[in-house]
């Protein structure tokens, strides 16, 4: 379990593909703290740690983990997250007695959505996010939804002809600076992941 509130923004420094992909990503945790078969969210994907290091120290202190990311795992992801050289928001697994900054997430991604409009207000920046009409129905005004791994709360939801829905959200400064939503943009695509109890509550309904 997590709570969307990252730690660490990694690089993934190299991707192999065979069987899985093995991807080995560069951070900043202490990796001597991270145990192998640990969990660690990668933009809102919860993958298993198979390998770790640390580096020599010539570009300062820093380390690196390895992951396998099967095919359904890239299938489900936002196309192009797992290239060599992307970014990703970092948060390792909630422990017994961590503070709930953010809410709960499991660490599944549902659906990938598509941001439409990245409007500056302020310091801060209005991203709208279209979410596809599978989602659509579970997301809804000041509730939370967790994107690229991030929680955050929807302003203000617009279902479209079509049955995707637009939904807004505000990004502040902070937010910003310790995430990859410094570098949006139109049409990039977004892992999507929402609030487990509408996932609940959606199952009951479907089973009357």
């Amino acid at each position: 379990m997590f709570t969307g509130i990252i730690t660490d923004i990694g690089t993934i420094r190299s991707r192999e593909d065979r069987g899985d992909t093995r991807l080995v990503i560069g951070t900043g945790y202490d990796v001597d703290t991270i145990d192998l078969g640990a969990s660690i969210a990668c933009s809102g994907a919860c993958l298993t740690v198979v390998d770790k290091g640390v580096d020599d120290g010539s570009n300062g202190p820093g380390g690196w983990f390895a992951i396998d990311a099967s095919g359904e795992t890239l299938a489900r992801t936002a196309p192009g997250m797992w290239d060599a050289g992307r970014r990703l928001n970092l948060e390792r697994a909630l422990r017994v007695g961590d503070e709930l900054g953010g809410h709960i997430v499991t660490g599944h991604v549902d659906a990938v959505g598509r941001i439409v409009g990245v409007d500056p207000v302020g310091d801060s920046v209005k991203l709208t996010v279209e979410a596809p009409a599978s989602l659509a129905p579970h997301i809804a005004p000041k509730g939370s939804i967790t994107l690229d791994g991030i929680s955050l709360t929807v302003n203000d939801v617009t279902d479209q002809p079509e049955g995707t829905a637009h939904f807004t959200l505000n990004i502040i400064p902070h937010t910003q600076e310790m995430t990859t939503l410094n570098e949006v943009a139109v049409g990039r695509p977004v892992n999507l992941e929402i609030d487990v109890l509408a996932r609940y509550l959606a199952r009951m309904q479907a089973r009357g």
